[in-house]
């Protein structure tokens, strides 16, 4: 048995280890509203899909009966998150059609440690309009800092470098203060 096939098992069992643990702090961050670190869902959906390739190559691996079950164990839930994903971004590219979700305006703190965009977002009939605030972080992160509905206009004026009034409502950035949850 080449040393390949050993690696194959090997690394596809960390892959879908990491992309689970990444893909439940996606969900619970969304919950929770704190810091959004994942990447993207297609990220994860690829990461997934290369785990289960490497799965079904680890499972030449029979060593013993530890290889076994971790190779099939990876392919099983390296496929299970391949379909939650793909659903996934199935849902989110079909219900984007409806409603629209439009970036109003994007500021900085006057000293610029702290980026906010802001989106205009309207369910349609299914639903009501309002405004959301998005901090952003380093590369892809994100936090929602500012919730409201049935408004459709934003209004910031920042206080200091770490305080922001929005539509009226200071929030300190250095303390994590939210509105609208």
């Amino acid at each position: 048995m080449s040393n390949l096939v050993k690696r194959y098992n090997l690394w596809a069992f960390y892959l879908i280890l990491i992309c689970l643990g990444v893909a439940f702090y996606s969900l619970y961050s969304n919950i929770k509203n704190t810091w959004l670190i994942s990447p993207p869902n297609y990220i994860l959906f690829i990461i997934s899909v290369l785990a289960f390739i490497l799965g079904i190559k680890g499972l030449k691996d029979k060593r013993n009966w530890r290889t076994k079950t971790r190779s099939w164990l990876t392919v099983t839930l390296s496929s299970l998150l391949s379909i939650a994903l793909f659903l996934a971004l199935l849902f989110t590219l079909f219900f984007s059609s409806f409603g629209s979700n439009d970036p109003i305006k994007t500021v900085s703190s006057p000293d610029n440690s702290y980026t906010i965009d802001f989106y205009r977002w309207d369910a349609g009939a299914a639903g009501t309009f309002g405004v959301r605030g998005e901090l952003n972080g380093p590369l892809w992160f994100k936090k929602r800092i500012y919730y409201e509905k049935r408004t459709e206009n934003v209004n910031v004026e920042w206080k200091s470098n770490n305080e922001v009034s929005i539509n009226n409502r200071i929030l300190k950035l250095n303390e994590g203060e939210t509105f609208g949850y």
